[in-house]
């Protein structure tokens, strides 16, 4: 039997402590969907991700800082207190300060907390410790003093430059390419993800091995092998030769792993390519909202997130035209400036999206600091997939927080282009219609009188072709327009 004071002195108590009222508390109030109020069936799938990935939290006051240099572990990145480094060889002041605003998103995205960031003005980085051996030493010094345990190096480090950073900074030293490698590696999700961020990790890490102390350079032989014996003796292998080897066959099982599951991926694109679906990939800087426009476009509930590269499997959703036509609209992996060539070989099978697409909608961030910069640098990434030739349409986002001037300067640099804000809705409707515009268009002209039983293929002129006239008469449906070859031939049989 419940003990009815009890109950009351422990709601007082509530009451008291957290300022938490018992009769205000309401128990139709809906938990199931994380919010109250809520409808549980408006929760999308990209929320529910969103949720997962931020339900873990770092706590403050814990910190990971390295008492030796033999601790450092490039496998798994735990960055916490951080100090950025950059090295300014080309380009305005206003261009280095923009790079290492992006160096200290991407630090925050993994995880870490920037403490301060410095940079250098050099023609070239230095050889042996990327910035001048003075600058090293100051260096160290603000390290001391921030109590920074990770440093991070804007542009990608020789293993002897790692090597000889550590030895006189005595933290862990990270480059841009391994940064953004372990921000692939915390958000991939699927399978195929999950293969190419490893694939891309251990391409990396292959001209990085090296021994901390002596024992990745204790050669196998005698007994020493464990007993090995007669026939075990001899130089055999260091362990640094076993780690390579180790990793090249890890290597070759994931490009094997992954040839097989690209094989679904290109059926999908030939049963698009045999049905004539247009396809159109939306492409862009990282973070620029190409998630937040697919879901306006679509509906597509995906993840999305005020974060880099916080999509890393590609996502198609089949949408149809104003005039009926069907085409499919592509989410991709952002890009970035000087994104890692292992990123780009590992990503190949997902990036073939973009490649063989029949339009790209590349999205713009209107509010950022350099978005001509931005431009410049998706272009490159799509020269190298092969993809520099495909029709492209400028889609300017962030109308809603964007300066008008800058917004008049891309219109003006960029005709071919609209601006939209995902987040609001503003301009999604004249950004729908500049990409059925430039959709392609079916080529071969008809004329044909199709009897009333064939339905399916009016239904396919509808979902595929180009409508200019249609009766309906005694004998069935007289309809003329534009249609594919392989649907043209079909008509062959009615024509008029």
């Amino acid at each position: 039997m419940t003990n009815h004071a009890e109950e009351f002195s422990l709601d007082a108590e509530l009451e008291k402590t957290v300022g938490w009222d018992a009769d205000e508390f309401d128990e139709t109030d809906d938990f199931e969907s994380g919010y109250a109020g809520d409808d549980p069936e408006e929760v999308t799938a990209g929320d529910m991700d969103l949720a997962a990935r931020h339900e873990l939290r770092r706590v403050a006051g814990l910190r990971t800082e390295l008492e030796d240099i033999t601790e450092v572990e490039y496998r798994q990145l735990r960055l916490e207190r951080v100090v950025l480094v950059g090295v300014w060889t080309d380009g305005t002041i206003e261009d280095a300060e923009n790079s290492m605003a992006e160096l200290a998103l991407l630090a925050e995205t993994a995880g870490s907390e920037v403490l301060d960031a410095i940079y250098q003005r050099r023609q070239n980085p230095d050889p042996a410790t990327y910035v001048g051996r003075g600058k090293v030493d100051g260096l160290r010094e603000i390290v001391q003093a921030t109590g920074a345990d990770t440093v991070i190096c804007d542009g990608e480090l020789a293993p002897s430059q790692l090597r000889n950073l550590e030895d006189r900074l005595k933290v862990k030293v990270v480059d841009r390419t391994a940064l953004i490698l372990d921000i692939f590696a915390q958000h991939a999700k699927s399978k195929e993800g999950k293969a190419q961020v490893e694939l891309a990790q251990l391409n990396y890490m292959k001209q990085r091995l090296r021994g901390w102390g002596g024992n990745l350079s204790r050669q196998v032989g005698g007994r020493v092998a464990g007993g090995a014996g007669i026939g075990g003796r001899g130089p055999g292998e260091t362990k640094i030769e076993t780690d390579r080897r180790r990793i090249n066959d890890k290597i070759a099982k994931l490009r094997r792993d992954l040839k097989a599951m690209a094989g679904t991926r290109t059926t999908m694109r030939q049963e698009r390519r045999r049905n004539a679906v247009p396809s159109v990939a939306i492409a862009g800087y990282t973070n620029a909202g190409k998630s937040s426009l697919l879901n306006r476009l679509t509906g597509a509930g995906i993840l999305v997130d005020d974060s880099l590269f916080a999509t890393l499997d590609p996502t198609t959703r089949r949408t149809t035209a104003s005039d009926g036509r069907v085409y499919t609209l592509s989410d991709t992996v952002g890009f970035v400036r000087q994104l890692p060539h292992q990123l780009v070989e590992a990503f190949r099978s997902t990036l073939e999206e973009v490649a063989d697409s029949d339009l790209i909608v590349h999205v713009v961030d209107g509010s950022h600091a350099d978005p001509e910069g931005q431009i410049g640098a998706v272009r490159e990434v799509l020269a190298e997939i092969g993809a520099a030739k495909i029709p492209e349409l400028i889609v300017i986002n962030k109308a809603d927080v964007a300066d008008p001037l800058v917004i008049a300067r891309l219109r003006q640099r960029e005709p071919h282009s609209v601006v939209v804000s995902a987040r609001t809705g503003e301009g999604i409707t004249e950004a729908l219609a500049a990409i059925e515009d430039d959709l392609p268009r079916p080529q071969v002209e008809f004329d044909a009188l199709v009897p009333y039983a064939r339905g399916d293929l009016v239904d396919q002129i509808h979902r595929l072709g180009e409508i200019t006239s249609l009766e309906h008469t005694a004998d069935g449906t007289r309809i003329a327009g534009r249609a594919t070859e392989a649907l043209a031939g079909e008509l062959a049989t009615y024509a008029v």
